[in-house]
């Protein structure tokens, strides 16, 4: 065990607590988003709660990444990237325009590997929302950080997503589209809108489409095809980021009654993101 490991370790069960009311006005700025019609449903869609809670760190507390710095709530991981790496979350009861929340955020595990680009720190973060009546959502949220990237690093073969679906969509990423999804966001990290830092500094090809954001896309495409059902359970994990030089595929195929599989297809038939949705 390192020294460094033995000081992320104390992080574990780091807890921060937040009250909101939940606003009307995200619900608009999503649904124009999303391309419907406004005003919204005063009912938060499905990912539609990563909108509140939103970080208000000082300009002055930014990192070169346009995130906070690290060591308050989240631990000090000396890796300058940072990714969305994947997600399970329970929905309990519907979210609505006007309920008093409080989320409550703590980091439950770190895990530090050796991966085929170097060393990586994984984060675990539990996210429960709740109000006087009970639990609205029960939330856990993946951090991978790693290194920079190295110029002679092996490049790897990704796993090819899987063409057998019963459902499918195009999706057409630009710069105009991630802006606006950090600003419902409030994220302020330069992967998805500074083109210049993400190429030059973090070594990818282009922005970065949002983790989030393929999730939510994933939850509308299984919410779409489960005739009307409410979805209770959604777990996804990001295998291969996708970019906004070229457009990706949101796929589906119907397991049962009750439980579907959803993933995103890169341009080149590499696997981004794979879920299962369960209603």
């Amino acid at each position: 065990m390192t020294e460094n490991k033995i000081e992320l370790s104390d992080w574990i069960g780091n807890q921060e607590k937040r009250t909101e009311i939940i606003h009307q006005q995200s619900l608009d700025g999503f649904a124009a988003f999303m391309d419907q019609e406004t005003p919204a449903s005063p009912y938060v869609p499905s990912g539609g709660h990563w909108m509140y809670f939103l970080p208000t760190d000082k300009q002055s507390n930014l990192a070169r990444d346009g995130h906070s710095y690290k060591g308050g709530f989240l631990p000090p991981v000396d890796l300058p990237r940072r990714m969305w790496a994947g997600g399970r979350l329970t929905f309990n009861r519907p979210i609505k325009a006007g309920d008093v929340i409080e989320k409550v955020s703590t980091v439950k595990s770190i895990v530090e590997k050796n991966g085929r680009t170097g060393r990586l720190v994984f984060v675990t973060v539990e996210h429960e929302l709740k109000g006087e009546n009970g639990r609205y959502i029960m939330e856990e949220h993946d951090i991978v950080y790693r290194d920079d990237p190295q110029v002679n690093a092996p490049k790897k073969n990704p796993e090819k997503a899987s063409t057998d679906y019963d459902w499918h969509q195009t999706i057409v990423p630009d710069p105009v589209m991630l802006f606006r999804y950090s600003a419902l966001t409030f994220n302020g990290h330069r992967i998805h809108y500074d083109r210049e830092y993400v190429t030059g500094v973090e070594g990818y090809p282009g922005l970065i489409v949002h983790g989030p954001l393929i999730g939510t896309y994933l939850m509308q495409l299984a919410s779409d095809h489960m005739e009307g059902k409410s979805l209770k359970n959604f777990e996804f994990r990001n295998f291969n980021p996708i970019f906004d030089i070229a457009p990706f595929k949101i796929c589906g195929k119907k397991i049962d009654d009750s439980l579907c599989s959803v993933w995103a297809m890169g341009p080149e038939g590499e696997l981004a993101v794979s879920a299962t949705a369960q209603f």
